[in-house]
Order: C-alpha cells, then sequence, then structure tokens
C-alpha cells in the first residue's frame, strides 16, 4: 500500500545555507530545501502553522531520485526543512540513503522530536543538523507542545555522538522558553555534549574536541497561529543570549535587526566570517590542514566544515 503524501514536496527553494540556520557548515553556500506538510507537534506559537498544521496546501510529487539530481545540479547538498520531515520518515531514508552514495550532502532541519529506533536509522545518513531545542521543561513539552523532551535530547546527543555536525536553534517565546532556571539547564545539557570551556573563561585554541562546539541559535519569536503573547523583547534575548555564553562559546541571535552574527577567532579574536542578512563574507577563512580551515589571519584551526 502506498504512504500518504509519500514525495509530496510544498516547497523547493535554493537557499543560503544560513538560512537553516547553519553558521559553521560550508559557509556561504547554497542549498537546495525541500519542504514537507505536517507536523508531529502541535506548537501554538508556531511561526511557519500554513504548512506545519495543513497537509491539503499546494504541492508537487517529486520522487527520491528526481530530488537527488536537482540537489547535484544546484551545489551538490540538500535540507530537509521547512515544516517537520521526520513526518516523511521513509522518504528521507530513501532519499538520504540515495544522496549518500552519489555524494550529496543531507542536512536535516527537525524538531528532532522522533524514537530512538528511527533516530538510529536515520542519523548515520546524515551530514548536518539544525535541531530545535524548544525549551527544557518535560512538562512543557507534553502539555503544551505535544512531544518529549527526553526524545530531543536523544536526538541530540545521538547526533553529536555519531560525528553529525550539529546546531541547535531555540525560539525565546514568553511564557514558554523564557524561564532561566530551564535555560541555564539546557545551556548546561548542551556545553556538556562538546568540551568544557577553558576554566579561566578566555579564548582558547580550536583542539580537535573543541572544533565539535555546539553552535546555538538564539531566537526571537513574534505573535503568530494561536499564541499573542507579546514579541521577545531584544533586551530580553540579549541577555539569554549573555547568560549562554558563559558556558558555548558559539551563541548567536537571530530574527533581529543586526542580530549577533559574526564569529571570531578563538585564538585572535579577529572576524573569520561576518553575516549581515544573506550576505556572507568568509574571508577570515583559509584553506587548513587536513581539509579543515583555519584563521587567515593567525592560522590557528577554525571550528567550521569547509566547502
Amino acid at each position: 500500500m502506498a504512504l500518504p503524501l509519500y514525495g509530496h514536496v510544498t516547497a523547493l527553494a535554493l537557499d543560503p545555507i544560513e538560512k537553516k540556520p547553519l553558521y559553521h557548515f560550508r559557509p556561504g553556500s547554497q542549498i537546495l530545501s525541500a519542504g514537507f506538510a505536517g507536523c508531529n507537534l502541535r506548537c501554538p506559537f508556531c511561526q511557519n502553522w500554513h504548512i506545519s498544521q495543513k497537509t491539503d496546501g499546494p504541492w508537487r510529487n517529486i520522487s527520491p531520485k528526481e530530488l537527488i539530481a536537482a540537489a547535484e545540479s544546484s551545489g551538490g547538498q540538500i535540507a530537509y526543512t521547512y515544516s517537520e520531515p521526520l513526518v516523511h520518515f521513509e522518504y528521507l531514508l530513501e532519499t538520504m540513503a540515495l544522496a549518500r552514495r552519489a555524494g550529496v550532502a543531507n542536512v536535516l532541519v527537525s524538531n528532532g522530536c522522533i524514537n530512538a529506533e528511527p533516530a538510529a536509522e536515520i542519523i548515520p545518513l546524515l551530514d548536518a543538523a539544525n535541531i530545535d531545542l524548544k525549551c527544557f521543561s518535560g512538562e512543557t513539552y507534553g502539555k503544551v507542545l505535544g512531544g518529549s523532551l527526553e526524545a530531543v535530547k536523544h536526538f541530540i546527543a545521538s547526533a553529536y555522538g555519531a560525528g553529525v555536525h550539529l546546531e541547535v536553534t531555540t525560539l525565546i517565546v514568553p511564557g514558554v522558553s523564557d524561564n532561566c532556571a530551564e535555560f541555564d539547564a539546557a545551556s548546561e545539557f548542551l556545553a556538556s555534549l562538546a568540551s568544557p570551556s577553558s576554566p579561566e573563561g578566555g579564548r582558547r585554541a580550536c583542539t580537535p574536541a573543541a572544533l565539535r562546539e555546539i553552535p546555538w541559535h538564539l531566537s526571537a519569536y513574534h505573535p503568530d497561529y494561536r499564541w499573542d503573547a507579546p514579541p521577545t523583547d531584544l533586551s530580553v534575548l540579549a541577555g539569554f543570549a549573555r547568560r549562554a555564553r558563559q558556558k558555548m562559546p558559539y551563541v548567536y541571535t537571530g530574527n533581529i535587526p543586526g542580530g549577533s552574527s559574526d564569529t571570531p577567532c578563538p585564538l585572535c579574536g579577529k572576524t573569520l566570517v561576518s553575516r549581515r542578512g544573506c550576505h556572507v563574507d568568509a574571508s577570515g577563512l583559509a584553506p587548513g590542514r587536513e581539509g579543515r580551515c583555519c584563521c587567515a589571519y593567525c592560522g590557528e584551526t577554525a571550528p567550521f566544515v569547509p566547502v
């Protein structure tokens, strides 16, 4: 029996990879982005509810082979994104396996809310992922969002442990994810996966472990769908970013004008990558040894997956 909505693609576009957002994976490159209808969560503040909470919108049927052929002709990487791609698990498995054989990079943009068994099937096929960590309360995940915090934590930890390039996004929603104690616990969880910061709190060289720090994107919320709390106060967002940077070196703010999105060298402090909207200047990066990037100013190994 055919699976419902198998191959039903609701959106297909060529995006800057920074829009995923992925800031430390192939900076400045373009990625073919495929979107699908539906979601396994019911976030009342969903910023993309027109496709996440509906399955009857416009779509076109694209086979896995056709999608991979399109990715091969547009940069060699594909993002499964826009709504919740894991709802279309069987389609993703087939497409990602074809992509792996064709040398096309697989990027997953997801809420990460999936059981351990299917997660173990899909993670080995990933090159990079950005996972939403919507809050750090199991009760809120269950009662407000309709999901499981433990499942998301397991997916994040498993993807990181498997060597997938991992970045995390948290939308700072009043009344949902703006509890300071819960936010600090989320920081501790993410920082515990990566290498610990230097005890002196200063800059440190990019050791092999430090190259696997997890960039954390903190985004401003605006009222949408069924949530009418006022927009995230920008001073509150800045305050959360400062809190996070006490434990994690790469914290970015988004959905705001002039968000903090430049990446400095961890050793000399000069700008490795500058981001202004969709314009990216990666002139601070230079080719390094063993296929890595390095700082163009001091030669220090830089925490980026090169294009």
